[in-house]
Order: C-alpha cells, then structure tokens, then sequence
C-alpha cells in the first residue's frame, strides 16, 4: 500500500511540475505588450533621423503587438536582422504579399510568411538544414532584439526611400 501511495504521489508531483512548466514556457512566448502611450513615446523615439520630412513622417516603426502580417497589406516593410548575434545587422526591404525568402545569409534565411498560412505568419530566420530549414527565431517572439533589432513599414505608395544601416543596427537614409 506504502509503494502504491508513493507511486501515485510521484505521478502527481510530475503532472503539476508539468504543468507549471507548460504554463511558463507559454508565458515565456508572449509578445512585449505596451500601453497606448508607451507604444505612442516607442514610435516618437524610433524616427528615422533625417531631415527629410516625407521619410520622418511616413517611415513608421512597427511593434509586434501591432500584428502588421495578420492582412496583406501590399506595403513596404523594412527588417534590420542578424541571423547570430556574432553577425552584424542587415537591413532588407520587402513588399507584404506573398510567401518569399527576403534575404539569405550564410545558412540563414529571412522568411516573410504571409497570413495565410494559419500556423505561422509573419517574419522568421530559418537555418538550413539537410532536410530544410530549422527556424531560429520569429519576430515576435524576439523580446531582447537578438536577432531582429526593428521593423519600419513605409506608410505611402510612392517611391520608398533608400536606407541604410549602420554597425549598432541604427537605420539612416542612405547618403545622409
């Protein structure tokens, strides 16, 4: 009866310990949410700085409880990457549409997946494998900003504007 009563104690301490580790591995995973008015000093704070006005007004960074990849929205995004944190950050520029390889990077790979796919969407570095790619990071899920340090969204249809990026993964308009 003693063995019995210990057995079926163990099986309830894992289950909870289970549990609570399910539970915090999928608070964990939350995106960084901010108040109207952090989000509101966040946008403010990340402007380009240039003295282009077109470009100050309609180059807006993107926070990823904006959920900008939920519709197609046929703009133009720009994603400052890096697939290790060893690596120095790239800057890319794509149009939301449709499922594309934005950028590679020795074995990595930027990914842009749009809403239709219902498991995963939005943007993902991939490394590759011998059977594929293996995701590394999703955009969402990077709170520290190790592997994606911003996304700007260009809010106009006329012609984008030509960035740059420089070593601290700070965008800049080309030739300024």
């Amino acid at each position: 009866m003693q063995i019995e009563m210990k057995r079926l104690l163990s099986i309830i301490g894992a289950i909870s310990l289970l549990g609570t580790s399910t539970t915090n591995v999928v608070a964990c995973n939350a995106p960084q949410e901010y108040t109207s008015e952090e989000l509101k000093e966040l946008k403010e704070k990340n402007k380009i700085d240039t003295a282009d006005e077109n470009i100050k007004n309609n180059l807006e960074w993107i926070a990823p409880q904006e959920k900008p990849f939920n519709t197609v929205d046929n703009k133009w995004y720009y994603v400052v990457w890096r697939s290790n944190e060893k690596d120095n950050w790239r800057i890319v520029k794509f149009k939301s549409d449709n499922f594309k390889t934005i950028d590679k990077f020795n074995n990595f790979e930027l990914q842009f997946f749009p809403p239709k796919n219902k498991v995963i969407y939005g943007l993902l570095i991939g490394e590759k494998q011998d059977w594929g790619y293996k995701p590394i990071k999703i955009w969402i899920d990077d709170k520290n900003n190790s592997h994606f340090k911003s996304v700007y969204r260009w809010n106009l249809d006329t012609q984008e504007p030509d960035l740059v990026v420089d070593n601290e993964g700070n965008i800049k308009v080309n030739e300024e």
